[in-house]
């Protein structure tokens, strides 16, 4: 089940984002984040209630930065980043957001093909963008011209 994150996600969140990146972001963080009204933050939850992903979006005018999108190394391959995004995307657009933007570390290749995916189109190199390790970021948009089925009807 995809669904809105709540602060009590935040423990479970914060485990996954400290196993996951080399320098993660706070529960403080992710709760100010979370509670902009303009940003949309998302849990994946197994039927037994564990976190196993989650994903976020600061909506800024009509573009969303997408900042975090982890999914538990043991739950991984079975869609769940896939249909996070596509859920964030839809929320997304229907909030009014028309394009949405990402960095993604270099040498992710399974991320990079997830946004490939989804009709995310690469735009560009941020160099040493990432720390710990070092590593150029690739800037990937996705816009109403490079959309997959995520985007609305606009008829």
């Amino acid at each position: 089940m995809i669904r809105f994150m709540c602060e009590d996600d935040l423990e479970e969140v914060c485990s996954i984002e400290n196993k996951m990146f080399s320098k993660p972001w706070s529960k403080s963080d992710f709760f100010t984040s979370m509670k902009n009204r303009q940003n949309i933050y998302l849990v994946a939850e197994e039927p037994q209630g564990e976190i196993v992903g989650y994903c976020g979006c600061w909506g800024v005018v009509d573009e969303g930065q997408i900042t975090n999108v982890a999914v538990k190394p043991e739950a991984r391959c079975k869609g769940i980043g896939t249909e996070m995004l596509k859920e964030l995307i839809r929320i997304g657009r229907d909030e009014g957001l028309l394009q949405f933007t990402l960095e993604v570390r270099e040498s992710n290749m399974q991320a990079i093909r997830l946004y490939e995916k989804l009709g995310f189109s690469s735009a560009g190199i941020r160099k040493n963008f990432y720390e710990a390790p070092l590593e150029n970021a690739v800037i990937m948009w996705l816009t109403d011209d490079n959309s997959s089925g995520c985007m609305r009807n606009r008829d």
